[in-house]
């Protein structure tokens, strides 16, 4: 059992727990978006099952783009740092996390690798997660888009199966795809249960062996905005900047009043913090300006 969020026994951690520490992750994933942002760096969260392909996919993608965008990775597992090692085998400046009884990366065990990867100059951050299709869907990272690596000798159903999963995910890739004529495996039913998941269904096949389809998985890759859309289909592209400025203009708002408590009438904002509005009627606006010179706005996606 994972010792984070407890997944299998949720007697052991309380739903207030739960909420508690994924407001605490959200809060660090903000951050996260924000310094990627800065870097203009496109960070990919990549999740599926143990034997995948996550790894295989990603030095395919290496080779795929032999030099023409740089990468750069984090590779969770929860003992060793042999992905890793593979992926910067494969030309992708890489760094292991272990995550011991945790089944899934989270938002302060990439701010922390922050630390010591360096994504200055990168294109592409490619957050490989921990082997699960159950605990990584929950948790944000900081990243642009998510992606499920799903392998042709998964089975049809496992989007059904698996349904969290597969609503968070951006893009499938259908790995292993040069297995197909050895299988006895209906990619339409594939597609079907994708349909019945995905918000936005979409799906590319991908043969890291043969390099059938990693052209198109370029592409989709190239066309990623450096900065997340609002709204985006995985339901995790917060607002760093739009709420650290509803704050900071909060606070430098309240700090402003002290000096004119006097004489002054209170207009609350609940976009921007406090407007102070003089009796003699010109409106203090200092706050609200001070807020947007943090970034733009956009929505926060519900939950």
């Amino acid at each position: 059992m994972c010792e984070t969020c407890g997944c299998g026994d949720p007697d052991l951690v309380p739903v207030e727990v739960r909420k508690h520490l994924l407001g605490e992750n959200d809060t660090i994933a903000r951050h996260n978006r924000a310094h990627f942002a800065a870097q203009g760096v496109v960070a990919v969260n990549l999740m599926g099952s143990p034997g995948s392909g996550k790894t295989a996919l990603l030095e395919a993608t290496a080779k795929a783009y032999a030099g023409r965008r740089r990468l750069a990775a984090m590779s969770g597992d929860l003992a060793t740092d042999h992905d890793a090692e593979r992926l910067r085998r494969a030309g992708i400046p890489s760094l292991g996390i272990t995550t011991g009884a945790a089944c899934h990366l989270d938002a302060r065990l990439v701010h922390d690798g922050l630390h010591h990867l360096d994504t200055k100059g990168a294109d592409l951050v490619f957050l490989e997660n921990v082997g699960n299709l159950v605990c990584p869907a929950i948790y944000d990272l900081g990243q642009a888009a998510c992606v499920v690596a799903l392998s042709v000798t998964e089975g049809e159903d496992k989007p059904l199966k698996y349904p969290v999963m597969f609503r968070r995910a951006d893009l499938v890739v259908l790995t292993k795809t040069d297995l197909l004529p050895h299988l006895d495996v209906d990619v339409a039913k594939l597609e079907d249960a994708l349909a019945r998941t995905m918000p936005n269904p979409r799906l590319l096949k991908v043969s890291a062996r043969t390099g059938e389809g990693m052209a198109a998985w370029t592409a989709w890759l190239d066309a990623l905005p450096r900065t997340p859309a609002t709204g985006a289909a995985h339901g995790h592209a917060h607002d760093h900047a739009h709420d650290h400025a509803h704050d900071h203009a909060h606070d430098h708002a309240h700090d402003h009043a002290h000096g004119h408590a006097h004489g002054h009438d209170h207009a609350h904002d609940p976009a921007h913090g406090h407007a102070h509005t003089h009796d003699h009627g010109h409106a203090h606006a200092h706050a609200h300006d001070h807020a947007h010179d943090h970034g733009p706005d956009r929505a926060r996606p519900a939950r």
